[in-house]
């Protein structure tokens, strides 16, 4: 008897309370004034989107979608009065009638009911506590009546849909649509409406996302009062019973595949506006393109996969001990998962029964799979009787699984190599996309900004560049022999460079050189202009001169450069010559429409950003496109089946960096991939296998569609002796073959 008398005596005393005359403009206590109501600014957090309006990150403690009354469905206003205050546009903030109608049911035994209605409901989350105190009752029922006379009624529903905690951090309807179902309310069925309807009662426990069940539950009964209230007839009511709805999971309302770029805006934000950032509504809108962003983040993770599985499997990430008991074995299994998350496609599991043909393990949604011999071939040293012990796979093991697209599933594991992939608008610098490596959550580490790299060859076209200054052509003739440096020269102890591939052409063009990406080569031409001028015209492109050494190890990339600078430099042989200044934010607002920021447009071709000659930049250009149809890059006009692509690969000293950096059209990308604690990628690895695939996958999809660029040959550049030349150099001072005046040159180009 007792839980009866105990809600129902609540209800008398709350009955006698609003029965109290506060109705009258003059109330007993001393209330809060209203201004949270008529002047409401709700905590809104940052958002980021696409230059195509996709969100792809989200940054605060609440998640909320400002929604006006008049944009809110009246299906979705209709299911929530339903269950909440049916009577809303009715009583003046107390319902007398409600309250009876709940004390009935509470002494009945029947379905419980709410007292408080929608109007209290505001009062109470605006104002007060939610504890169970008669002076706070008292109180929320007076500031009913208050917001009453000080609002209309859909003023108070308006305040109500936006505010009210949804699950999920999560507050409002709007917010709770699209993360439940990554839609705008609009757009909701009845049976989403119903169900969304049904979350105030107990938000965090009810949610569709955490308890399925109580909310399908919830949503039922909602269905029903709006049916029994006339809202839906009773063909809308069986329908939507039996409507299967797909919940989002966790954050799957967000697009994750940028959120590098995210982190690269908050902290943006968070430098101008400090911890408003997070409140403020603040939108920002960057120039990335979805479908790019989309492109460069499948290619980066297909390939940094595909290295990984050229290596070898690595072992378990960890070991539990699995209890005997069945529950207290799920516990320590789901602990376990939960410390191991899903990397994309990559699922964690934890094995519990191995054969060296067979296995069985469990994922965090606690399903049991099993994976047959052929989907465990990669680990088969790992499941030998004689494996060592950090590499065996035993009951207990936590290990890493994926599933193909008949369902299959097989072993992986999480790669350890860093990758990086960037592309730019070359004429305007905005970024289209970014992707700063692998995993963000395993690794906050921007690689495309932060990660300073040895470029290898892919330093050698400015070089090159430098040297077309100086007189020498494409058509010069360098000797491909083996070259000793002295010590006078080096400075140092003597230095014999060496080509990556060991092989010697002897005589060849500037052209095919760097086609070939021939080292020593690159390192006669760099004696020809001296490392001290090569040097200083490095920075004209966007390289860090401090970073550059000022010796002949210039040639072959010793310096340190980052993918971003790689990216604007290539630019400038894409562009005609210009620096391009990368910027990713377009627009900032506030959540009132207030324009916080617009960046100017960018009028490419300004001669006051001009950094390298238009007719140095076309003939590089021409290398470049030489490189990609018959020298080291040649795989992408192969692959892609176009010959207007452009670029160099690159690979340091010992296979520690691979790179691409390349271009067609008005886009520019930079492929990256190593070890962040530098060592070596492996003996077979190179630019061409590490980085062109991921340049070739993305420009695949970017370029899909669109027609041949051809560069325009500016005036004052002729094609003589089968290639192109600075007409200033064409009858004087040309340099048809490499030291043409130093008799060491000679005597190495008369060497067999």
């Amino acid at each position: 008897m007792k839980h009866l008398i105990s809600p129902f005596l609540c209800r008398l005393v709350l009955l006698w309370a609003v029965a109290l005359p506060f109705a009258s403009a003059a109330t007993p206590l001393d209330l809060p004034n209203l201004d949270a109501l008529m002047d409401y600014r709700p905590k809104i957090p940052l958002r980021v989107y696409t230059s195509d309006n996709v969100l792809i990150g989200e940054f605060g403690q609440e998640r909320r979608d400002v929604v006006a009354i008049k944009d809110i469905p009246l299906v979705q206003k209709q299911a929530l009065l339903a269950i909440e205050d049916s009577r809303f546009y009715e009583h003046g903030g107390v319902d007398f009638k409600g309250m009876a109608r709940a004390v009935i049911a509470d002494l009945s035994g029947g379905l419980k009911q709410g007292a408080s209605t929608i109007t209290m409901q505001v009062a109470r989350d605006f104002f007060l506590t939610k504890e169970k105190l008669f002076s706070r009752k008292v109180t929320e029922v007076m500031l009913a009546y208050k917001i009453e006379r000080a609002l209309t009624k859909d003023q108070i529903l308006e305040l109500y849909m936006n505010q009210i905690y949804m699950g999920q951090r999560t507050y409002g309807f709007g917010s709770a649509a699209r993360v439940y179902f990554g839609k705008a309310l609009k757009d909701l069925s009845i049976a989403q409406a119903a169900m969304l309807a049904g979350l105030p009662q107990a938000p965090s426990s009810i949610n569709p996302v955490a308890n399925p069940k109580g909310a399908k539950a919830r949503q039922h009964l909602v269905l029903r009062r709006m049916r029994d209230l006339g809202y839906i007839n009773e063909a809308q009511y069986k329908s939507a019973l039996q409507e299967n709805i797909h919940t989002l999971g966790e954050g799957q309302s967000i697009n994750g595949h940028a959120q590098f770029v995210a982190e690269m805006v908050r902290q943006t934000m968070y430098a101008q506006f400090k911890e408003e950032t997070y409140t403020r509504g603040i939108s920002v809108i960057t120039t990335l393109v979805q479908s790019d962003q989309e492109a460069a983040y499948d290619a980066v993770r297909r390939n940094v996969m595909a290295f990984d599985q050229r290596h070898s499997y690595r072992g378990p990430e960890a070991l539990v001990a699995l209890p005997r008991n069945t529950i207290e074995r799920q516990k320590s299994i789901e602990a376990t998962l939960q410390q191991h998350p899903a990397s994309d496609k990559l699922l964690s599991a934890v094995t519990i029964a191995v054969t060296p043909k067979s296995l069985r393990a469990i994922l965090t949604t606690g399903d049991e799979i099993q994976i047959g011999a052929e989907g465990l071939r990669r680990a088969a040293a790992a499941l030998a009787p004689t494996a060592p012990s950090t590499l065996k796979i035993k009951p207990g093991s936590v290990i890493r699984v994926v599933q193909d697209s008949r369902g299959r599933w097989s072993i992986t594991q999480l790669p350890v190599v860093g990758a990086a992939f960037v592309a730019l608008n070359n004429q305007t610098g905005a970024y289209r996309a970014l992707v700063g490596g692998f995993d963000f959550n395993a690794s906050q580490l921007n690689h495309v900004t932060q990660a300073w790299r040895q470029p290898g060859s892919a330093i050698k076209p400015f070089i090159y560049s430098a040297a077309l200054e100086k007189g020498f052509s494409p058509g010069t003739l360098v000797n491909d022999v083996p070259l000793t440096l002295s010590g006078l020269e080096t400075g140092g102890q003597p230095w014999q460079p060496q080509n990556d591939d060991d092989v010697y052409d002897g005589p060849i063009t500037l052209r095919v050189a760097l086609a070939q990406s021939k080292n020593v080569a690159a390192v006669r031409l760099l004696r020809a202009i001296t490392p001290k001028y090569a040097h200083d015209f490095l920075p004209r492109f966007g390289f860090d001169a401090t970073k550059q050494p000022v010796n002949y190890t210039l040639a072959l990339g010793t310096g340190s450069v980052t993918p971003l600078q790689m990216a604007q430099a290539y630019s400038v042989f894409a562009n005609g010559g210009f620096q391009v200044n990368p910027h990713l934010i377009k627009k900032v607002v506030d959540t009132r429409g207030t324009v916080l920021f617009e960046a100017k447009p960018t009028v490419p071709a300004q001669e006051t950003a001009r950094v390298l000659d238009a007719r140095k930049a076309f003939i590089i250009d021409s290398m470049l496109h030489e490189v990609t149809s018959s020298g080291t890059g040649a795989a992408a006009s192969q692959k892609l089946g176009r010959q207007d692509l452009a670029g160099k690969t690159g690979t340091s000293s010992q296979s520690f960096d691979g790179w691409f950096a390349g271009y067609s059209g008005d886009t520019t990308a930079v492929a990256w991939m190593g070890y962040d604690e530098p060592r070596s990628l492996g003996g077979r690895e190179f630019g061409a296998t590490l980085a062109l695939p991921i340049w070739i996958d993305f420009m695949r999809v970017t370029l899909a569609g669109m027609p041949l660029n051809q560069a325009l040959k500016p005036a004052g550049v002729t094609q003589s002796q089968g290639d192109w030349m600075l007409d200033e150099f064409l009858n004087t001072g040309a340099i048809r073959t490499l030291d043409l005046d130093a008799p060491q040159a000679l005597e190495e180009l008369a060497s067999p």
